[in-house]
């Protein structure tokens, strides 16, 4: 649509200006100012207060016009107003070339309106940029100008009025005509013009910003206008806010012309720059506001409003600023995220008060961007490196800046290369800038990556990408060596973006990362676009000033070559001092040395900039170059030729450093220093890299090059020897590798030690104090041999000069400073010495006054040292107060506070004083700091606390060890211990009870690399104590052990075992029984060696191997036994087996007297029996029972050793059993099925196998307690395949049944009501049908409401079913035997025709027809006959009877033809109605009897003969309809007789003088399929109609002769 641009060119300082050239633009502009001559427009067009710019056809180039309504807040503007350069209101002829013009700004009307300023003519091409996309958008834009009074105030159009360089100021009244012109123009325009209502959006009241507390809500909101309505997005730091992917942080509402942004419960992550973009068809505008969140020193009501904000005065406040918590060297990988913190505790603490904190990399301020994320929490600075590339690798300073001065804390980051795509392929290049740029070319340089993936790189390829696209376009078709390239073929005005990556044999590197954008336009455009003011709109236009009398430029100036490489040369100048006002361009010649013949290189297009780039020269030519200048007025004189120039690379790859030296710094980290490379230039930084001595494998240091001379390699392993070599760079490339370095052990270095700290006064006496100090965090790699201590005399708050107080250093961390002036006030300072010298001095301490303490109560304690810190306990060291007091010191407390809390937290640990001078601290919090004191006391009370130890950290450091006690082969008791963290210079310290081990009679001390081991000689009570050992230059490597009397007494009898050792057992002796009974006595040792021997003793008689005794002795598996055949009453006794393996004995007894003789041996006969028993067939397993699912009872056993000729004998009380099953020899499993088991099946059951080898017998018994057993059995399984119980109804009432699987006569159910037992009645009763278990419950009540159950009785716990009879189950169950009731009722008295009906009649003309059929229904139904479904009447032709309410006869005499049809009777009563039908054939002849028929006798009475069909079955119908009979939901098995095959047969056949009336209960069963019918006289026509019958015939036609 008009007006909408691509984002991309929304924030872009290029925006506003065409991609054209010059050239295009004028021939753009002519074709436009011909357009609109054609169409009734003026050409000439301008901006006045924010009018759209159009091209100006006034003879010279176009131009575009600008008034300064433009610095109007308002950015409406007015559609169809035109500025023209002509002097009337009425058109005139068009200027000539050199005609001044008025530049008066008219409407569509011609009326004027205002005035336009013009600009230089040298700025031509800026202004021209407006004839292509910018002039589309002012014209879109221009409809939402005719709505507003932008004009209508005269003091706004004075200040619109500016005068140019030719024109002078209108006389005041015809400003205030004009002005009154244009407000009618408009009034007038909005009444005629619809399209006047449609402008772009504008902000009535923009957002504001905010400053919050955490935790609290923000709501930003706005007031738009315009139509069509604006499309409102909301924006944080320039990224969509999207409330779905934040559920509840986010809440956008637009209502009416309000919009509103709510962010939800502030936290540090909300502070950022917001802004709104409405946006409809006439254009796009934005508002920003800004968001800070702060945190609230201490609890806060969010209830309450929020704290007044403000500045925090800082007068009279000294601020002393600390950084703690630090980052450390830190590494990462490309395309990683890393934080650097730090913690910042600034005194005083002042609330709201905000120091300057400042990041900076190599000396550089970093500024937040997309790289770089800066925090600030209010205690706490943190980076955050996002998306990490080398160009973030360096040294990373905080500087926190308070009026009273700053803190800095440095740290350096490393940035390793990401995976490479392709193995070998080299590392990305790094720091991708864009040295030049202007409209013809942009200059791209780079730096070479350290890694070259083992190939030496090829070149690079630079690849662009205009800003707002994500398209790359390679720029050079070959790879270029050299690290820097014009790039060309660029649009002007467009704003790109570069990256370069490198390439080698092996493949391409990761692209580096992007280059800051850049816009191909001149250096002075972008200056003047830097210090342009535009309006709101974003729009930057600028006029033309008429040009001056035409003036050729003069030469420019200081022309030079400033780069020549192989590939292109790049020229620069100055513009002439002589060039008039118009803006001008340049002509590029070259000459080959030794020729006078001057080339121009640019033929067809000018150059718009004082600088140049030239290609495709001859590479070892030489060349000058010079350069002409032109404007309209013509060209100029060259400008004096540059000296002669070589193509060729005048930058040369740098020589390789020399002298590279590494020396020691710390355990990870070593110094490498280097002569920088001679006679180098432009040098970029250097490489260095390192490879472990032996390995021949280099990896970098550093990833980005350095400046200096000297780098420390961090990262490296502690006691690895290395080399370093160190290379340069620069723009032609990287140097060869210098020599290499010496090798170097990474070790810390040897340092003079950090100063001592936390001086104080022990002991006061008149001439003398005793001072006590800390020890440095610092001892500088060695042992600290001594202190120096130093004071001076304050008088009157002035320090006088230091003098020495000891000579010879003191090597406890208390001194005894002597020969002071009592009364007189003194400042001490203490210095630690070690190997490597003497360190820096302390800071002085405060002042003390040298006066004798008198108290009564000791001094304080010195010297706390904390030691073996663990993540929930440490032990406390510390030394007795020198100032006893009035008495001896007789114990300690001690106290403990976390280390941020107040003084109110400190707590004691002990509550009864102790009197050691250590103390193990224990239930600490993991990850809390903890700072402690100790107090003294004697007789006289508490003494004073001693100084606070520093913070100590509750937590156990990696590779911590405890000491291990051990226990040799020879007996020797020793404590271990060891270290991993051990430096060169590191010892191990033993001391008991924390003090240094000196008596070598009791403990030898070995020490062999990091372990250490302390052995008992003679150990015994004397040694029993606390034991530790620590180890110097660590951090705090220790650990202690408690050697208590109980673990000494441990100790000592194993080194008894040890010395007099013992063999183990695994099991002491056993005895089993085997096969046949025999008896096996064994053992097993847990170790023997092949030496080991076994004696084995019977009654302290030893026993050898014969005929009784057989040995074994498996030394692999260390079994030893012995075997006997059986047991006789002399092996009663004891057996003893005695072992020997070198010195080491062991032996194992076994007692077999008594009865515990007297039952193996029973055993032992016993399965010699069981072994003969099993040499025949025989039971594996005997005769048991199973109940099956089906709960028929299986009596099985399993056998075994059996034959073909083995017989199974089954036998029930003493008589044999025939079974069906066959035996089954190949599973061995004989079985006898008992299916629907009863008590009859109660008895003794046998079974007997024997063959030729002898016979096996097993016996079940299944009587009284045996049978009730398997009774049991099965009624679990009966119980347990019951259904769920549920609920139905019947026309007596409500039933409750369950089904299950079989029913068996003995099975004993108990039905319960509430819990009780039901006692039955005539009301409730039970009873089974088949399988269902069923309660009836006739005529049910609310009183019958309740839980029922039935119980399964199975002999255990039994198995209930339960259902709850109450609520809406039972009245529905109660609604539906209500409703069966009546339906049964009504079915029992419904009218009903039962019977005597055939199908179908034939019979001969002339006889005599009689029907009769029986009725029944309760009251007596109606019954009316009907012909064709005509009711007919009786006459005397056709007879129609109903007798004694139950039978209906049907009586015709002399049959004839007409009297053929379908009859049917109809009875009915208030219960309902059914009919009958039939269907009377008459003949004139006899009748066919190939058919199934009802015969007549001669009379015409109907017979039923044995070929006679069933009647139909009669349908009952109710008030005329028919309707099948309801069913009775539960199911009964009719009588006998009362239906067969599904219908009623009930039959009336009356003979001639007498009738017959079968009643329903003696009505016969259909016919057979012989046509005879059971139970019932044949027919004396039954030959006959059996005869008669046909296959083919009816079942449903009767034929009557």
């Amino acid at each position: 649509m008009p007006g909408s641009l691509p984002f991309y060119q929304k924030h872009q300082r290029h925006y506003d200006h065409d991609y054209r050239s010059s050239e295009t633009q004028a021939l753009v502009s002519k074709y436009r100012a011909s357009s609109r001559s054609s169409s009734g427009y003026p050409a000439h067009t301008c901006t006045s207060g924010g009018y759209p710019a159009h091209t100006c056809n006034s003879g010279y180039a176009p131009h575009i016009c600008t008034g300064h309504g433009l610095t109007s807040a308002r950015t409406s503007t007015s559609r169809g107003l035109t500025a023209s350069s002509y002097t009337g209101l009425e058109q005139s002829s068009q200027l000539t070339k050199r005609a001044k013009a008025t530049h008066l700004a008219v409407d569509r009307e011609h009326h004027i309106i205002g005035y336009v300023v013009p600009i230089f003519r040298g700025s031509l091409e800026f202004a021209g940029g407006y004839s292509g996309v910018e002039d589309s958008r002012l014209k879109a834009t221009s409809a939402s100008m005719w709505g507003q009074d932008h004009f209508t105030s005269g003091l706004e159009m004075e200040r619109s009025e500016v005068s140019s360089r030719k024109v002078t100021i209108r006389e005041s009244a015809e400003r205030i005509s004009l002005s009154k012109t244009i407000y009618e123009n408009e009034e007038h325009s909005k009444r005629m013009n619809k399209d006047s209502l449609m402008h772009a959006p504008e902000f009535v009241i923009k957002p504001r910003s905010h400053t919050v507390w955490e935790n609290q809500s923000v709501r930003l909101h706005c007031t738009l206008s315009g139509w069509p309505n604006p499309h409102v997005v909301w924006y944080k730091n320039n990224v969509t806010i999207d409330p779905i992917a934040h559920p509840g942080k986010y809440k956008i509402e637009s209502s009416y012309s309000v919009h509103s942004l709510e962010i939800d419960r502030c936290d540090f992550d909300d502070t950022a720059q917001y802004h709104v973009s409405a946006m409809n068809a006439k254009g796009e505008q934005s508002a920003y506001a800004s968001v800070v969140v702060k945190r609230f020193k201490g609890e806060m009501d969010t209830s309450a409003p929020s704290p007044r904000l403000g500045q925090v005065s800082e007068y009279g406040i000294t601020f002393k600023t600390h950084i703690v918590d630090t980052f450390g060297v830190s590494f990462g990988r490309e395309g990683e995220t890393m934080s650097l913190g730090c913690t910042v505790i600034i005194h005083p603490n002042l609330e709201r008060y905000q120091p300057g904190v400042e990041w900076y990399r190599d000396d550089v301020l970093l500024a937040p961007s997309k790289w770089h994320q800066m925090h600030w929490s209010g205690d706490r600075a943190t980076l955050t490196l996002t998306h990490l590339n080398k160009e973030d690798e360096g040294l990373y300073t905080l500087r926190v800046t308070t009026k009273s001065g700053y803190e800095t804390y440095s740290a350096y980051v490393f940035v390793r290369d990401a995976d490479a795509e392709v193995e070998g392929a080299p590392g990305a290049p790094l720091d991708v800038r864009c040295l030049d740029a202007n409209k013809d070319y942009v200059i791209v340089s780079w730096k070479q990556p350290a890694v070259d993936g083992g190939n030496s790189i090829l070149g690079y390829f630079v690849d662009r990408c205009e800003v707002g696209t994500n398209h790359w376009i390679q720029c050079n078709d070959t790879p270029v060596k050299f690290a820097r390239l014009p790039v060309t073929g660029l649009v002007e005005g467009r704003s790109y973006a570069f990256r370069v990556r490198a390439v080698n044999k092996s493949g391409m590197s990761h692209p580096s990362r992007t280059s800051e954008p850049v816009a191909a336009v001149d250096a002075a455009d972008r200056t003047r676009m830097r210090g342009t003011s535009a309006p709101v709109t974003g729009q930057i236009i600028v006029t033309e000033e008429e040009p001056a009398e035409g003036v050729v430029p003069g030469k420019p100036l200081e022309l030079e070559v400033t780069e020549a490489t192989k590939n292109y040369v790049v020229l620069s100048w100055k513009p002439p001092g002589e060039r008039g006002h118009e803006g001008i361009m340049y002509y590029v010649e070259k000459c080959v040395s030794g020729t006078d013949s001057w080339q121009r290189v640019n033929t067809e297009i000018p150059v718009k900039s004082p600088r140049f780039a030239l290609f495709d020269l001859a590479e070892g030519k030489s060349y000058s170059f010079r350069v002409r200048c032109c404007n309209s007025a013509g060209v100029g004189e060259p400008s004096p030729p540059t000296e002669a120039t070589t193509v060729g690379d005048k930058l040369d790859v740098p020589a390789a450093p020399e002298r590279v030296v590494a020396t020691r710094n710390t355990d990870t980290s070593v110094v490498v220093s280097w002569e920088k490379s001679r006679h180098a230039k432009d040098l970029v930084g250097y490489y260095i890299e390192t490879s472990v001595v032996g390995s021949d494998t280099w990896g970098p240091c550093n990833n980005k090059p350095v400046p200096g001379s000297r780098f420390v390699c961090h990262g490296l392993v502690t006691g690895e020897t290395y080399v370093f070599k160190v290379r340069a760079v620069n723009a032609a490339g990287i140097s060869v590798s210098s020599q290499e370095s010496e090798p170097v052990l990474v070790k810390a270095a040897i340092a003079s030690p950090a100063p001592p700290f936390g001086i104080s006064v022990l002991e006061c006496v008149r001439d003398s104090m005793v001072l006590g100090w800390k020890q440095p965090a610092f001892v500088g790699g060695s042992d600290i041999t001594g202190y120096f201590v130093d004071y001076r005399e304050v008088i009157d708050g002035l320090e006088g000069q230091w003098h020495e107080a000891n000579i010879q250093s003191v090597s406890d961390r208390a001194y005894r400073v002597c020969d002071l002036k009592e009364n007189k006030k003194y400042q001490f300072q203490v210095r630690a010495a070690n190997m490597a010298g003497v360190g820096i001095p302390s800071l002085p301490s405060n002042t003390f006054l040298c006066e004798e303490w008198t108290i009564a109560v000791p001094g304080p304690p010195h010297d706390l040292q904390v030691t073996e810190v663990r993540s929930s306990s440490l032990v406390l060291l510390w030394k007795p107060p020198v100032y006893q007091g009035r008495d001896a010191v007789n114990g300690f407390y001690v106290d403990i506070k976390e280390a941020g809390a107040s003084e109110e937290a400190w707590r004691g640990i002990n509550k009864k004083a102790t009197d050691s001078k250590f103390i193990k601290i224990e239930n600490l919090q993991e990850g809390e700091k903890y700072v402690f004191r100790v107090r003294a006391q004697n007789n006289a009370g508490v003494g004073n606390a001693s100084e606070v130890t520093e913070p100590t950290l509750a937590e156990t450091k990696a590779g911590t060890k405890e000491i291990m006690v051990d226990v040799d082969d020879d007996g020797v008791i020793s404590l271990n211990f060891e270290c991993s963290a051990m430096s060169a210079e590191s010892k191990f310290v033993w001391s008991k009870n924390y003090e240094e081990i000196s008596d070598t009679e009791r403990i030898a001390v070995e020490t062999k690399g990091s372990k250490a081991k302390a052995s008992f000689l003679a150990p015994g009570e004397e040694d029993i104590g606390i034991y530790s050992c620590s180890v110097t230059h660590t951090d705090g490597a220790s650990a202690s052990y408690d050697l208590t009397a109980e673990e000494l007494k441990k100790l000592l009898e194993t080194s008894h075992d040890h010395k007099f050792p013992i063999i183990p057992l695994k099991s002491e002796l056993a005895v089993e029984l085997q096969e046949k009974g025999r008896v096996r006595f064994w053992l097993q040792a847990e170790k023997i060696s092949a030496n080991g021997k076994v004696d084995y003793v019977f009654n302290d008689n030893s026993l050898s191997a014969g005929e009784k005794y057989k040995m074994n002795f498996d030394k692999n598996t260390g079994v030893i036994e012995m075997i006997m055949e059986s047991l006789t009453p002399k092996d009663e006794g004891t057996f003893t087996f005695q072992l020997q393996d070198g010195k080491a004995t062991n032996q194992s007894s076994l007692v077999l007297i008594g009865d515990v003789f007297k039952a193996l041996q029973k055993e032992s006969e016993f399965q010699m029996k069981e072994w003969v028993r099993k040499q025949g067939p025989h039971f594996v397993e005997y005769l048991g029972f199973e109940v099956t699912p089906e709960c028929c009872v299986i009596l099985k056993c399993k056998v075994g050793n059996i034959k073909k000729d083995t017989v199974a004998l089954w036998q029930k009380d003493g008589q044999e059993i025939k079974s069906d099953q066959q035996l089954s020899f190949t599973e061995g499993v004989l079985k006898l099925e008992i299916a629907q088991i009863s008590k009859k099946d109660a008895g003794v059951y046998n079974i007997v196998l024997k063959d030729d080898r002898g016979k096996d017998t097993s016996t079940l018994n299944l009587t009284d307690q045996g049978f009730r057993d398997m009774m049991n059995e099965v009624f679990s399984v009966i119980a347990n395949s019951s259904t769920a119980l549920k609920i139905t109804s019947t026309d007596e009432g409500i039933r409750l049944y369950t089904f299950v699987s079989y029913y068996n006569d003995l099975l004993q159910v108990t039905w319960h009501y509430k819990d009780s037992a039901i006692s039955f009645s005539d009301r409730i009763k039970s009873g089974v049908v088949g399988e269902q278990l069923w309660l009836q419950i006739k005529e049910p009540t609310e009183k019958d409401t309740g839980k029922y159950a039935i119980e399964f009785n199975d002999g255990k716990g039994g198995l209930r079913r339960t259902v709850e009879l109450s609520g809406q189950a039972f009245d529905d169950a109660v609604a539906e035997f209500k409703r069966l009731k009546a339906a049964a009722i009504a079915e029992r008295n419904r009218a009903r025709v039962k019977g005597g009906l055939p199908d179908v009649v034939t019979i001969q003309e002339g006889k005599d027809l009689n029907l009769t059929c029986n009725i029944s229904g309760d009251p007596v139904p109606e019954v009316t006959w009907l012909k064709n479904e005509r009711e007919i009447v009786s006459d005397d032709h056709l007879l129609l009877k109903f007798e004694s309410g139950k039978f209906a006869s049907f009586i015709i005499t002399k049959v004839n033809s007409d009297d053929s049809g379908k009859y049917s009777i109809l009875v009915k009563n208030k219960f309902g109605t059914e009919s009958g039908e039939f269907t009377l054939q008459v003949t004139q002849g006899p009748v066919d009897l190939g058919v199934t028929s009802y015969l007549t006798d001669q009379d015409g009475n109907v017979m039923v003969g044995p070929n006679t069909t069933p009647p139909k079955k009669r349908t009952p119908a109710t008030a005329g309809t028919k309707q099948k009979p309801s069913a009775s939901p539960v199911p009964k098995t009719p009588p006998p007789g009362k239906q067969v095959d599904g219908r009623e047969n009930v039959e009336q056949v009356k003979e001639t003088g007498r009738t017959v009336t079968e009643d329903t209960a003696e009505t016969p069963p259909a016919p057979t399929a012989t046509g005879t019918t059971p139970e019932t006289p044949q027919h004396p026509d039954a030959e006959l109609c059996d005869e008669a019958a046909s296959p083919s015939g009816s079942p449903e036609e009767t034929t009557a002769q």
